[in-house]
C-alpha cells in the first residue's frame, strides 16, 4: 500500500457531498516536489524519468515510471502557442489541445490545467504516476507532462474520434449515430480498461469517474480510459472499502458512496452501468431538459425493467430499431445488475466483461429485419472463442441465462450469478474440448 504516499488508500478523508470536483489544495504535497521540471533539461529531456518507483501486478511483475518530461517552450512550440486552431475542447480541469511534437513530429493531445482552476497539485501528480505505471490498450497513454513553474500540462497520445460522449449526445445534424455492434465493441472495451484497473493492479485502483466524456476514443472506436486524476488505490487485506471525500460527477456517482463515502471497485461497476445506459438509450445520465421524471436516467430506466412490453422504450431511436431483440435483453440485464441500489448485488467487472465480451463478439446484421437477430456464422464463432478474447473473466461467478428476464420478470439480485444464455457455456465447452483435443495430440508419440 505504500506505493504512493499521496493517495494512500488508508488516508481518511472527510466526506464532502457537495463536491464534484476537487478543490485546490492550499497547501502543496510534498510528493509534488518529485517531479522534474523540464526548464533545465532541454538538452537530456530523452533520458531524464521520474524517481523510480513500482505499482505490483498481480502477477507479480513490477511497473517502472519512465514518463518524459518537457519544457513549457516545447509544448508551447507544438500547439502554436496554444493557438485557438489546436483548441479541442475543454474539461474541468483545462483546456485540451492538439500538438505536434517538434523532432518526432507525434501528433499528441496536450492539457494545460487551469491554474486557477479544480485541479491542484495532488491530482495532477496522481495522474502522472497512474498513467506512468499503468499501460493496458483500454487506458490513454501518457507521453509525457510539465512542471515547469506554476505550470502543469499533460501530455497524451492523440485520440482521433473524441470522446464516447461527442458520439452519443447532442449530435450534429450530418452525424450518424453509432450502431448496435460499435456500442457493444466500445462497452466490453471499457469494461475490460475497469478490470485492468481492478482485477490485475496490485493494489487495485478504483477509477472514481468513469463517466461517458472520460472514455476517449481511437481508430476503429477503440476504447481508452483517460483522466485519472481521482483515481485512488482500493482497499487490501481485510479492509472493504476506502474512506474518502465524495467526488466524481452527479448522475454517475454509486449511491452508497455518495451517501457515506465509502468506495470500493463496486462503486465504478455503478458508474460503468449508468454509461452502458447512455449507449444503450442515447440517453444522458442527467438532463436538464428533458421532462419530469425523466431527467435523472436511472431513475427513469429502473420501472422499465418490470415490464418486457416496455424494454423497447429503452432503446435509442437513432437506431431505428436496427438491433438484436435478444441482445437488447441482454444488455439491459447488465446494465440492471450494474446499477442495483445495494453494492453486494452487483457483478464483478470481471464477469461484466465475460458478458459483453459475448454480446461484442456476435455481430447484429444491419440489414436484418429491425428488431431481430441476425444468424450467427458458426465458424467465426468458434474461432472467437477463447479466453483472451472474452477479456479473461475473473471467474468467481458465472453467468446464467436470461429466460426469466425474456419473459418479462425484472433482473432479481440473486440473479447476479446467471445472467447470460447457455450459449455462452456451451461454445466455452466446445473451445475446452477442442483445446484438450489438440494437446492430445502433440503429446502423443
Amino acid at each position: 500500500m505504500g506505493c504512493f504516499s499521496c493517495f494512500d488508500s488508508t488516508e481518511e478523508e472527510k466526506p464532502n457531498l457537495g463536491a464534484n470536483r476537487p478543490q485546490s489544495h492550499k497547501s502543496v504535497p510534498s510528493n509534488i516536489s518529485r517531479l522534474p521540471s523540464g526548464g533545465d533539461r532541454l538538452k537530456s529531456r530523452n533520458n531524464v524519468s521520474l524517481r523510480k518507483e513500482s505499482l505490483g501486478s498481480k502477477d507479480g511483475s513490477q511497473g517502472q515510471i519512465a514518463a518524459h518530461t518537457f519544457t513549457f517552450r516545447e509544448l508551447a512550440a507544438a500547439t502554436n502557442n496554444f493557438s485557438p486552431d489546436c483548441f479541442l475542447g475543454e474539461g474541468g480541469f483545462g483546456h485540451v489541445y492538439k500538438g505536434r511534437l517538434q523532432g518526432t513530429g507525434q501528433i499528441v493531445a496536450v492539457k494545460q490545467l487551469d491554474r486557477n482552476g479544480l485541479q491542484g497539485n495532488r491530482e495532477f501528480l496522481v495522474e502522472v504516476l497512474m498513467l506512468s505505471l499503468l499501460h493496458h490498450p483500454n487506458l490513454v497513454s501518457l507521453i509525457g507532462y510539465c512542471a515547469d513553474g506554476d505550470q502543469r500540462l499533460l501530455v497524451y497520445e492523440f485520440m482521433p474520434l473524441g470522446s464516447l460522449e461527442d458520439h452519443l449526445h447532442d449530435l450534429p445534424p450530418d452525424r450518424e449515430a453509432l450502431d448496435w455492434n460499435t456500442r457493444m465493441k466500445i462497452a466490453a472495451g471499457a469494461a475490460k480498461g475497469l478490470e485492468f484497473l481492478h482485477d490485475k493492479a496490485n493494489p487495485p485502483v478504483i477509477y472514481r469517474d468513469f463517466k461517458s466524456s472520460n472514455i476517449l476514443l481511437g481508430e476503429g472506436f477503440q476504447p481508452k480510459l483517460s483522466d485519472f486524476g481521482l483515481a485512488k488505490l482500493g482497499p487490501t487485506g481485510d479492509k472493504s472499502h476506502v474512506s474518502t471525500r465524495v467526488m466524481g460527477t452527479y448522475g454517475y456517482c454509486a449511491p452508497e458512496y455518495a451517501m457515506t463515502g465509502q468506495l470500493t471497485v463496486k462503486s465504478d461497476v455503478y458508474s460503468f452501468g449508468v454509461v452502458f445506459l447512455e449507449l444503450i438509450t442515447g440517453r444522458k445520465a442527467i438532463d436538464s431538459t428533458a421532462p419530469q421524471g425523466q431527467q435523472n436516467l436511472v431513475t427513469w430506466a429502473r420501472p422499465l425493467f418490470n415490464d418486457r412490453r416496455k424494454f423497447a422504450t429503452l432503446a435509442d431511436p437513432r437506431l431505428e430499431g436496427h438491433y438484436p431483440m435478444r441482445g437488447l435483453y441482454q444488455a439491459l440485464a447488465v446494465a440492471s445488475m450494474c446499477i442495483q441500489e445495494q453494492a453486494a448485488a452487483r457483478p464483478l467487472i470481471g464477469d461484466v466483461v465475460t458478458a459483453l465480451s459475448y454480446l461484442a463478439n456476435h455481430n447484429y446484421d444491419p440489414n436484418a429485419a429491425p428488431g431481430h437477430s441476425a444468424r450467427h456464422n458458426n465458424v467465426e464463432r468458434n474461432n472467437r472463442i477463447s479466453k483472451n478474447e472474452e477479456g479473461g473473466g475473473s471467474g468467481r461467478n458465472k453467468w446464467g441465462d436470461l429466460e426469466d428476464f425474456e419473459k418479462g420478470d425484472s433482473p432479481r439480485e440473486s440473479q447476479t450469478t446467471r445472467m447470460l444464455n447457455r450459449d455462452l457455456d456451451r461454445e466455452r465447452a466446445v473451445a475446452e474440448a477442442k483445446m484438450w483435443v489438440e494437446k492430445r495430440r502433440q503429446s502423443a508419440p
